[in-house]
C-alpha cells in the first residue's frame, strides 16, 4: 500500500488573461472619466474709462429694500406705478444738467422693484444709471 501522494508534476501557474482583461477595464475607466478641459479665451480689446467722478450733488440716490419700499435720496416715497416713479425722479433731478441714478439696492430686493427704477429713469431721461455693491473680503 502506497499512501503517499503523488507528487504532482503541475506546477501552478498564473493565468495572465483575466488580470489584462480588469487592466483594460480600469485603462477605459480611468480615459473616460478625464476631463479634458480645453480653456477657450477670447481675445478682447477692453475699452478704457476715462470718465470724471460725478459730484454727489449730481447723483441722485435711490434704495430699494427687501420687501419693495423705496427711499429717495433717503426720504421714503410711496409709488404705485412707473409713471409716478419717473415723476419723483425729475422732481429730484431739478436744478442739475445732467444727473445720475445711483440705485441701492438689497441683495435679497425682486427684480420686478429694480426694473420699474431702470424704467422710471428711462423715462425721466436719466441716462447715467449707477449700481452700488460690496466687496467680498
Amino acid at each position: 500500500m502506497n499512501f503517499r501522494r503523488a507528487l504532482s508534476s503541475d506546477e501552478p501557474e498564473m493565468n495572465l488573461i483575466p488580470l489584462i482583461d480588469v487592466l483594460l477595464v480600469i485603462l477605459i475607466f480611468l480615459a473616460a472619466s478625464t476631463s479634458f478641459t480645453q480653456t477657450r479665451q477670447l481675445k478682447v480689446a477692453l475699452p478704457e474709462a476715462r470718465a470724471e467722478a460725478l459730484a454727489p450733488e449730481q447723483l441722485i440716490d435711490i434704495a430699494i429694500s427687501q420687501e419693495g419700499l423705496y427711499a429717495l435720496n433717503g426720504e421714503y416715497i410711496s409709488v404705485d406705478n412707473d409713471d409716478q416713479m419717473a415723476q419723483a425722479l425729475e422732481a429730484a433731478g431739478q436744478g442739475h444738467s445732467d444727473p445720475g441714478l445711483r440705485i441701492n439696492a438689497d441683495a435679497q430686493a425682486t427684480h420686478a422693484a429694480v426694473v420699474r427704477v431702470l424704467e422710471a429713469a428711462r423715462q425721466a431721461g436719466i441716462e447715467r444709471v449707477f449700481f452700488t455693491t460690496q466687496s467680498r473680503p
